[in-house]
């Protein structure tokens, strides 16, 4: 039976449009490929950009970029991460909402240096 479930990423970008448009379609390449995830299985995909990084929505490289699936009817959101002091620059996040079978270990993907943020989710 499939359930509800959330996944989670992150991957550390450069501010240009080709450095966000790779790593975030390889961010969620990795997400679908690991959790093997139809574009059916996914309900939405919300992003959440650092204030460092201007020069791109990574809602619109997701769309433009080279994925796995076809995202073109998956509902995308943006928004700008809460500054924090001190905090990790140059960072997309991702929070897929999914169905996945209820018994399948989530995995969840950190890549390009943001594996720091969740050491925890690092998968050896």
């Amino acid at each position: 039976m499939k359930i509800v479930r959330a996944l989670r990423g992150a991957v550390c970008c450069e501010n240009t449009k080709e450095s966000i448009t790779d790593n975030v379609c390889r961010m969620c390449n990795e997400l679908i490929l690991q959790n093997e995830l139809n574009a059916s299985d996914i309900i939405s995909i919300q992003f959440s950009i650092t204030n460092d990084l201007t020069v791109l929505n990574p809602a619109t490289a997701l769309r433009k970029g080279n994925m796995r699936i076809d995202v073109s009817e998956i509902p995308l959101f943006c928004t700008q991460e809460a500054y924090i002091e001190g905090g990790m620059p140059f960072v997309v996040r991702v929070l897929v909402h999914t169905y996945m079978d209820q018994f399948v270990k989530r995995k969840n993907v950190y890549l390009n240096g943001a594996e720091k943020l969740r050491p925890d989710f690092v998968q050896n």
